[in-house]
């Protein structure tokens, strides 16, 4: 039975070990991001070495789809399912962008720090494809019926993290403001 009971305490604290490598390496790539966090950071921060960082990931796209899987659990992407029973287009635009808005100015920091690596460290490109880019096919998908070139075009714009950032935190608008100025930018251009 001792047996049993030391192998199921040692399971234990590995995956307290990688809970506690993914919450480092979170909080590295929302304050500095995920290009310029090193592995030897995210084990220092971590409070571990760098051979159990590598014995828990083997390399940083192993922790990077972790730290991405822990974040999208954490604060996930609005669904645009419920959208889709909407039939008023507008009211439609308006409630997707809502959430969205609200989305982007509670993850802020953290999509600033991933979106702006995402243009030039290919790994960061790579999993933001694979955590937002469904999502925003979905957006444009539900929130594009309908619409004529454009339309989509300016709905592109709407749907960017910054357009809401202009928007909203340079420009101050508030942020049914800002989803009434982008609904009427996209019926406008029709």
């Amino acid at each position: 039975m001792a047996r049993t009971y030391t192998l199921k305490k040692r399971a234990e604290q590995q995956a307290e070990t990688r809970q506690r490598i993914v919450e480092a390496a979170v909080e590295l790539h929302s304050a500095i991001g995920p290009a310029q966090t090193s592995l030897s950071m995210v084990a220092e921060k971590a409070g571990v070495q760098r051979h159990t960082l590598y014995a828990h990931f083997p390399d940083e796209r192993a922790l990077l789809v972790a730290c991405s899987g822990l974040t999208a659990e954490r604060a996930p992407l609005p669904d645009a399912t419920p959208w889709r029973a909407i039939a008023d287009r507008q009211e439609r635009l308006r409630t997707g962008l809502t959430e969205i808005y609200g989305w982007y100015e509670r993850n802020a920091t953290r999509a600033a720090c991933v979106l702006r690596d995402a243009e030039s460290h290919a790994l960061t490109r790579e999993i933001s494809k694979m955590r937002f880019g469904p999502f925003m096919a979905a957006y444009h998908e539900v929130l594009g019926e309908k619409l004529d070139a454009r339309q989509r075009a300016v709905l592109h714009l709407a749907l960017s993290f910054y357009t809401w950032r202009n928007l909203v935190s340079e420009s101050g608008l508030q942020p049914a403001v800002a989803v009434a100025v982008m609904v009427q930018a996209i019926e406008g251009a029709g």
